[in-house]
């Protein structure tokens, strides 16, 4: 096995009480382990980044769902990349970088098999955390697979400031949109949407009615809505939704604190005159396109053509606080702990 100089005490997020409604500081403890070793096949990483998502409320519940919950009493989970600083693998030294799915702590112990290498020369860590990682990929395929978009289509985007929204509206637009509408929660991001990654219009949707709002924006009405936040959005999407339609649902954040049943949108009647199709998708079922993905989108982050924005969130003792700070919406693209 080889090795740097390995510390002495790894500090690791702990899910120790399942939330009801909004998390709270209680139902997390930062606790200091043992560093692991790697066994065989194995490496220990050090994380340099961190990823904290939405989804991963969900996994903070004992409710069945497409992914197994945290366990109480045990560090939680989340993409991360870092350096590894002891192999017991072939094919993975010491001084690669690699990214892989055990975030929440400043060092893993990682299978090398699952853990994909990454080039920090070709682009920064980070972005492999988001611009070119999991985030990026789930804009990709929900866009042009799951939503089927083509050349010319209108396109609406809810939470379109955020790490996969963002990129919805970019990609659309490099494909041929006619339109690209975006909503957000603040008047800066509003700007920020059509300013820097120019969205054809953008709303507030603290300002009015969604459906308003967005009939004024896509007056021709939308072929494609992605949806990334859920109940009047979703409502509203369909409300302006064109013949042969199609609605990717991602996330559906507006509901993920809720403690009550949520009721669905009250227009859904309209596929039949619409004939829309409303789909959801999960990125993990499409990972046949990640060579496809990285090949394009990667050429256009480096020409400049695609933006991104990062907001970044300084030491392990502050991963609670950045992931509540997704879930509030403070973020201006991907939200990244940096360790």
């Amino acid at each position: 096995m080889t090795e740097t100089q390995l510390p002495a005490v790894n500090r690791e997020w702990h899910l120790v009480s399942r939330p009801v409604g909004w998390p709270k500081s209680e139902d997390f403890a930062l606790v200091e382990a043992e560093v692991p070793q790697p066994g065989e096949g194995q490496v220990l990483v050090r994380n340099a980044y961190v990823s904290v998502d939405p989804y991963m409320r969900g996994r903070m519940s004992a409710a069945k769902s497409y992914v197994a919950p945290f366990e109480l009493g045990k560090v939680m989970q989340g993409g991360a990349v870092g350096e590894v600083i002891a192999s017991n693998a072939e094919g993975v030294e010491v001084g690669d970088h690699v990214l892989h799915f055990f975030g929440w702590r400043e060092f893993a112990v990682v299978d090398a098999k699952q853990a994909v290498k990454v080039d920090p020369q070709a682009a920064p860590l980070s972005t492999y955390l988001g611009a070119l990682g999991m985030t990026g990929l789930t804009a990709y395929a929900g866009l042009l697979r799951t939503a089927s978009f083509k050349e010319g289509d209108s396109v609406f985007v809810s939470g379109a400031a955020g790490a996969v929204g963002s990129q919805v509206g970019q990609i659309a637009k490099l494909k041929g949109a006619s339109r690209v509408i975006g909503s957000a929660g603040s008047d800066e991001k509003v700007k920020l949407l059509v300013e820097e990654y120019g969205f054809d219009a953008a709303f507030n949707y603290k300002n009015g009615p969604v459906s308003e709002q967005l009939r004024a924006a896509a007056p021709d009405g939308v072929d494609v809505y992605f949806d990334n936040v859920g109940g009047d959005h979703l409502e509203a999407a369909i409300g302006s939704l064109n013949r042969d339609g199609r609605i990717a649902v991602c996330g559906m954040i507006s509901v993920y604190n809720s403690t009550e049943p949520v009721p669905g949108p009250k227009n859904l009647a309209r596929l039949i005159q619409t004939r829309g199709r409303i789909e959801g998708f999960l990125v993990g079922d499409h990972y046949d396109l990640q060579a496809q993905f990285v090949q394009e989108v990667g050429a256009w982050v480096r020409s400049g053509e695609l933006k991104y924005s990062e907001t970044v969130v300084e030491g392990i003792e502050n991963n609670l606080e950045a992931f509540f700070g997704v879930l509030r919406g403070d973020n201006v693209g991907k939200m990244i702990v940096k360790l």
